[in-house]
C-alpha cells in the first residue's frame, strides 16, 4: 500500500509541475503576438470567447489566462467590458485538458515526453521552448497516469468509497470540489483526475458532476487573488469571473436531476461522462452570458465603481492622409511621441515605487503599459518611414531624423524602467534590504531622473532652451551622484553595513537611473537641433 500511495504522490508531483511549466512556457510563446490578438478580441464578443479558450487551451490553465486578463484591464490595455468574453472564453478552454484524458492520451504521455526532450536538446530559439513546452505537456498526463495506477488499489478501501458517496450529495460535492481547487489552483488538474477515476470505474457520473461544479467556483480565487493591489479594473474582471462561476452553478444545482441526464446522454463511457459534463457546464454558461454582457458589466460597475482606464494600444494621431502632407504629419507625430513619453514616465513613477513598496499586480501591469510603448515605437517608425517617401526639404529631413531617433530613445527608456521593476522584484523575493544612507542616494538620483523625463516630454513638443540647459545640469549632476553612490556603497559593504547581496541589486539600479537621463539628454539635443 505503501508503494501506490507514493505512485500518487509522484504523480500528483509530476501532474502539477507539468501544468505550472507548461503554462509558463505557453505565456512566453503567446507573448510574443499579443498584440495582435488584442486587436481581434475588441472587435467582437464572440471573438473574444474564442481567444479565451485558445488562450487557455494552450496555456493548460484557465487560472493563467484569467490573471493574464486581470493584469491587462487593469493596466487599461483592454476594457472592461472586452474582457468578459475572454474570461466566458477561458472556462471552455479549461475543458481541453479532461477531454484529453478522456481520449486516454495518458497512454502516449511517455511519447510527448521522449519527443520534447528531443527537440529541447537539438532545437534552438523558439523550437527549444516548443520542446520544452511539448516535454511538460507529456508530463502532466504521464504524472495523471502515475496516479491512476496508485489509486486502483484503493477502490475496496471503504473510507475511499465513502468520501466519493458523500460527494454525490450536490451541495457537498460542490463544497469539496471549492476546496480541492483552491488547494491545487487548477481546475484542469481536478477534473483530469476525475475522468481517470471514472475510467477506473472508481466515481460515478452523480459523484463526479458536483465535484466539476465546486472546481470551476474554485478556479476563480486565483484571479482574485491577482486582483489584489490592482485598481477597480481588474477587481471587476477577477469579481466577474467569480459571478459567471457561482452563478452558473447555482442554476446547474437548481435544475441538477435534469443536467444529470443531459450529461449521461453524451456518452456510455464515466470518464467521458464526466469530460462532457465539464464542457457542457461552461459552454451553458458562455451561451448564457454572452447575451447579457453590457447589463452585467453595468450590474458590477455598479458593485465597484469607479472611472475605468483604457489605454488606446494602437496610435491616435498618425492619418495616413497626412503622408503627404509633411508639415500635418510631423505635428501627428509630435503627438503619438507625447504619449508614448508620458506613458514611459508613468511606469517609471510606479517603478520607483515599487523598490521600498513592491506589489506583485503593479510590476505585472507595468509590462503590460510596455507593451504599448512598444507597440507605438513600431507604428511611429512605420508612419515616419512613410513620410520620408515625401519630398521633404532639408529642415524636414532634419526633423525626420531626430523624431526617429527621439522614438527609439523613448523605447529605450520604457525598457530601462522594467530592469528597475524587475530589481526590484529580486530585492523583494532575496529578502534584501537597502540602508538608510543607500536609500537616501537612490530617492535624491530618482527625484533628478523623473525631472529629466518630464523636461524631455515637454521639449518634444515645445521649445525652450532654459529646459534644454536644465535636462543637460541634471545628467552632470546624476552621473556625479551615481559615480558617488556606488564608491559609497563599497565603503558601507566594508564596514558590514550594507550585505554583499543588496551590492549588485543597488548597482545595476543605479546604472538604470543613469542610463534613463542619458536618454533625456539625447531627446534634449535633438530638441536642440530642431530649435
Amino acid at each position: 500500500m505503501s508503494y501506490q500511495v507514493l505512485l500518487i504522490i509522484t504523480g500528483l508531483f509530476f501532474l502539477l509541475f507539468g501544468v505550472i511549466r507548461l503554462s509558463e512556457k505557453m505565456q512566453m510563446i503567446f507573448s510574443v503576438r499579443i498584440r495582435q490578438y488584442i486587436k481581434q478580441l475588441v472587435s467582437s464578443r464572440f471573438k473574444g470567447i474564442i481567444l479565451g479558450a485558445l488562450a487557455t487551451a494552450f496555456f493548460q490553465s484557465s487560472s493563467a489566462t484569467t490573471v493574464l486578463i486581470v493584469s491587462m484591464v487593469s493596466a487599461g490595455l483592454i476594457g472592461f467590458v472586452n474582457s468578459l468574453s475572454l474570461i466566458l472564453g477561458a472556462g471552455i478552454g479549461s475543458t481541453v485538458t479532461a477531454q484529453l484524458v478522456a481520449l486516454k492520451i495518458t497512454d502516449i504521455a511517455p511519447l510527448f515526453i521522449i519527443i520534447g526532450i528531443l527537440i529541447w536538446f537539438l532545437a534552438k530559439g523558439k523550437g527549444k521552448i516548443a520542446g520544452e513546452a511539448i516535454f511538460y505537456f507529456g508530463l502532466l498526463f504521464f504524472g495523471l497516469d502515475l496516479m491512476g495506477r496508485g489509486i486502483v488499489s484503493f477502490k475496496d478501501n471503504v473510507g475511499f468509497l465513502d468520501f466519493f458517496q458523500r460527494a454525490s450529495n450536490p451541495l457537498w460535492g460542490t463544497l469539496i470540489g471549492f476546496l480541492s481547487t483552491i488547494i491545487v489552483q487548477s481546475s484542469s488538474v481536478i477534473t483530469g483526475i476525475l475522468v481517470m477515476l471514472g475510467q477506473k470505474g472508481l466515481i460515478t457520473i452523480n459523484e463526479a458532476l458536483p465535484l466539476i461544479l465546486g472546481a470551476n467556483i474554485g478556479t476563480t480565487i486565483t484571479a482574485i487573488l491577482a486582483s489584489i493591489g490592482t485598481g477597480k479594473e481588474g477587481k471587476r474582471a477577477a469579481l466577474s469571473h467569480f459571478f459567471f462561476k457561482f452563478f452558473g452553478v447555482i442554476i446547474v444545482l437548481i435544475i441538477f436531476p435534469l443536467f444529470l441526464l443531459l450529461v449521461k446522454a453524451t456518452s456510455g463511457n464515466i470518464g467521458q461522462q464526466i469530460a462532457n459534463g465539464h464542457l457542457l457546464f461552461n459552454v451553458f454558461i458562455a451561451i448564457g452570458f454572452s447575451f447579457c454582457l453590457k447589463p452585467f458589466s453595468v450590474l458590477v460597475k455598479k458593485i465597484l465603481p469607479g472611472k475605468e482606464k483604457i489605454l488606446p494600444l494602437w496610435p491616435e494621431w498618425l492619418d495616413k492622409r497626412f503622408l503627404g502632407e509633411p508639415k500635418k504629419a510631423f505635428m501627428a507625430i509630435e503627438k503619438e511621441l507625447d504619449r508614448e513619453m508620458a506613458l514611459a514616465i508613468e511606469n517609471y513613477k510606479k517603478a520607483v515605487e515599487l523598490i521600498f513598496d513592491y506589489n506583485k499586480a503593479v510590476k505585472r501591469g507595468l509590462f503590460y503599459v510596455d507593451l504599448v510603448i512598444d507597440n507605438l515605437q513600431k507604428e511611429i517608425m512605420r508612419y515616419l518611414d512613410g513620410v520620408s517617401r515625401s519630398s521633404l526639404s532639408i529642415k524636414q529631413t532634419v526633423k525626420l531624423f531626430c523624431y526617429s531617433s527621439m522614438v527609439d530613445d523613448i523605447e529605450r527608456i520604457g525598457d530601462h524602467v522594467l530592469n528597475i521593476a524587475q530589481l526590484a522584484e529580486y530585492k523583494e523575493t532575496g529578502n534584501v534590504s537597502f540602508s538608510v544612507a543607500a536609500k537616501k542616494e537612490i530617492e535624491e538620483i530618482q527625484d533628478l531622473v523623473k525631472e529629466n523625463l518630464i523636461d524631455a516630454r515637454y521639449l518634444i513638443t515645445r521649445k525652450s532652451k532654459e529646459k534644454i540647459k536644465a535636462v543637460f545640469e541634471r545628467e552632470e549632476k546624476i552621473d556625479e551622484l551615481v559615480k558617488k553612490a556606488k564608491e559609497h556603497h563599497l565603503k558601507r559593504f566594508y564596514s558590514g553595513i550594507c550585505l554583499a547581496m543588496a551590492g549588485p541589486i543597488f548597482n545595476d539600479m543605479l546604472v538604470n537611473f543613469e542610463r534613463i537621463s542619458d536618454h533625456c539628454t539625447n531627446i534634449a539635443e535633438y530638441a536642440e537641433q530642431l530649435s
